[in-house]
């Protein structure tokens, strides 16, 4: 094994620390100002620890967070959206990845390009289109609605990384399967797919993330307080009111925010390093 010379590891570990500090500090912080009970209004200075240790903005936010709405809506309605959005990016883009990955047909370059671009657009261009859409089937102001638009944005990248992950499976072991008498949808249920799903996997826990996170777009197809998410009533605070309450309901609405998706990732962090193991081993 080659060593590595002593300022080449100081100098590793200096970055590294820096790194981690460029990560831990935003969190520490936004930690600070959901306990700290003496803030009135926005911090007017520079605390490392807060100054009164206080639970008061963890009650208020778990009671009402958003104008008369209830914790326990803006929550269902997050998970909901982001559970449905990450659902129909992956059952929706599952096929046509597979058919990008395994078929040639006429348009397939110009049809990974439409992907490609839609994917690194932003999504207010496509804000336009789809508020008229929506409106148009009467779906706009509804959950479905927002589920629907997450969805649409999340699947070219669910496509692309769901692409790569079928092109690395060897057409052989499919070929095997075929001789063994099993169908083209068998053959994809039993053999492909489970080979495929730590990427699957990954793509919609990201199309997951996506929907939980977002709330600019968000905005424009909601009209009614029941229908508002977790993310939209952060970004309210700062706007409506976020010189007039305190900043440590908004550290407070965060924290407990990120709660699922620490949970979720927990949940799934052995099974997706086991099966990435199994798949590098095959």
């Amino acid at each position: 094994m080659r060593k590595i010379s002593f300022l080449k590891q100081f100098i590793t570990q200096i970055i590294l620390t820096i790194v981690g500090l460029f990560v831990i500090l935003p969190i520490w912080g936004m930690a600070r100002l959901a306990f700290d009970g003496s803030l009135k209004g926005r911090p007017t200075e520079f605390r490392f620890l807060p100054k009164i240790w206080s639970f008061d903005a963890f009650i208020q936010v778990l009671d009402k967070p958003y104008q008369s709405v209830d914790f326990e809506v803006l929550l269902k309605n997050s998970l909901l959206v982001s559970f449905g959005a990450a659902l129909i990016a992956i059952l929706l883009g599952m096929s046509l990845a597979y058919a990008f990955a395994r078929f040639r047909f006429p348009g397939r370059q110009t049809g990974l390009f439409g992907l490609l671009l839609a994917a690194i657009l932003p999504p207010v261009a496509f804000m336009t289109p789809l508020y008229i859409l929506l409106s148009l089937i009467h779906i706009r102001t509804t959950l479905l609605g927002l589920v629907i638009t997450y969805a649409i944005f999340a699947m070219p990248f669910c496509i692309w990384n769901m692409r790569a992950a079928f092109q690395a499976i060897p057409k052989e072991i499919e070929e095997a399967a075929f001789l063994d008498g099993a169908g083209d949808f068998t053959t994809f249920l039993f053999v492909t797919l489970p080979l495929a799903l730590p990427s699957i996997a990954v793509a919609g826990l990201i199309a997951f993330l996506m929907a939980y996170s977002e709330f600019a777009l968000g905005w424009v197809f909601v009209e009614k307080a029941e229908t508002v998410t977790l993310a939209m009533s952060i970004y309210a605070m700062t706007q409506s009111g976020g010189g007039a309450q305190p900043w440590s309901y908004l550290g407070s609405l965060t924290i407990i925010m990120s709660i699922p998706v620490v949970i979720i990732f927990l949940i799934f962090q052995r099974t997706l390093l086991e099966r990435m193991m199994f798949g590098d081993a095959t």
